[in-house]
């Protein structure tokens, strides 16, 4: 018996030798991107890493989420240019939830630019709740941006 061809997007961890991929769609979604070493460091202090990759192997999205006792940090979260909007940010996002909840995280905490609208509706859309700012937080053309600080209550039904 042949094992049928796989039609959906999976997620896996983010190998290292993946990284110049992940690092071809940070470079065209952010102004102020993540480096190859920053990727590098995530994976080897242990981070949440995973990808979302298509049926013939290629990175549609990927998240890195740091754990800290019961709360998980959403330290990056990026989707290739060309399939934004399609819910594969969303995907990613539960997958990220339910994958830092299983590892004992109640709440998820992130950082966004104001000025990142379509990600804002993300993750207001998914349940975040705004709890602060952090003040010149981002690099900026014109020098600093402040962040909005979100938490959102991991369960099992998230």
């Amino acid at each position: 018996m042949s094992a049928l061809p796989r039609t959906e997007p999976r997620f896996v961890p983010l190998a290292d030798e993946r990284i110049g991929e992940v690092m071809m769609i940070e470079e065209s979604i952010y102004p102020f991107p993540w480096t190859a070493g920053n990727f590098s460091d995530a994976l080897r202090a242990g981070y949440s890493a995973w990808t979302r990759e298509s049926p013939e192997g290629s990175i549609l999205a990927y998240a890195v989420a740091m754990l800290a006792i019961d709360e998980a940090h959403l330290l990056n979260l990026g989707v290739h240019p060309a399939l934004q909007r399609r819910g594969h940010g969303r995907s990613m996002l539960e997958w990220m939830a339910r994958t830092t909840h299983e590892y004992g995280a109640r709440s998820m905490l992130l950082e966004v630019r104001p000025s990142n609208e379509p990600a804002l509706r993300l993750y207001r859309r998914f349940g975040f709740d705004t709890i602060g700012t952090r003040k010149g937080y981002y690099p900026a053309q014109d020098g600093r941006e402040d962040a909005i600080v979100m938490r959102i209550a991991l369960g099992p039904s998230r």
